[in-house]
């Protein structure tokens, strides 16, 4: 009878943390999207003077590497998660990795200028914990 009810804990927290994982993936995929069409729509009020030095002139080819690399990444490890594919695990872990490198090259370019750096990196990392906590075959 143990046996049966810590089979069904286990279960329940595996599909918690794939839930979880799923809802933040999904919530860091908006965040992009909205974010690269933003720099693609302009980013008004976003001063290009941040971009001397960089290879970039405008905030369009920064705005689709964010939509369609780290968003799509985002998007695709949700998918996954929610789908309960066994690749959900390898696809949060590169979304992490996209995401880390965005953020780096972002800081690199632009310097810390916004709250959603950070608060993009905690996601990250609470993407990170929990893809963790996966099987390596679930």
């Amino acid at each position: 009878m143990d046996d049966v009810i810590s089979k069904k804990t286990v279960h329940a927290d595996k599909k918690l943390v794939r839930y979880t994982m799923g809802v933040l993936l999904a919530f860091a995929a908006l965040n992009a999207f909205g974010g690269g069409y933003y720099g693609m729509a302009g980013a008004e009020g976003v001063p290009v003077e941040w971009l001397e030095g960089s290879p970039f002139r405008s905030y369009l080819i920064p705005g689709i590497i964010l939509f369609v690399v780290v968003g799509g990444a985002f998007l695709t490890a949700a998918i996954m998660a929610f789908a309960r594919s066994r690749h959900a695990r390898n696809a949060a872990f590169l979304a992490v990795a996209v995401v880390f490198v965005w953020l780096a090259v972002q800081v690199s370019i632009i310097g810390y200028v916004s709250w959603m750096q950070p608060v993009t990196a905690i996601v990250a990392l609470l993407i990170l914990l929990l893809a963790l906590k996966l099987p390596r075959t679930a």
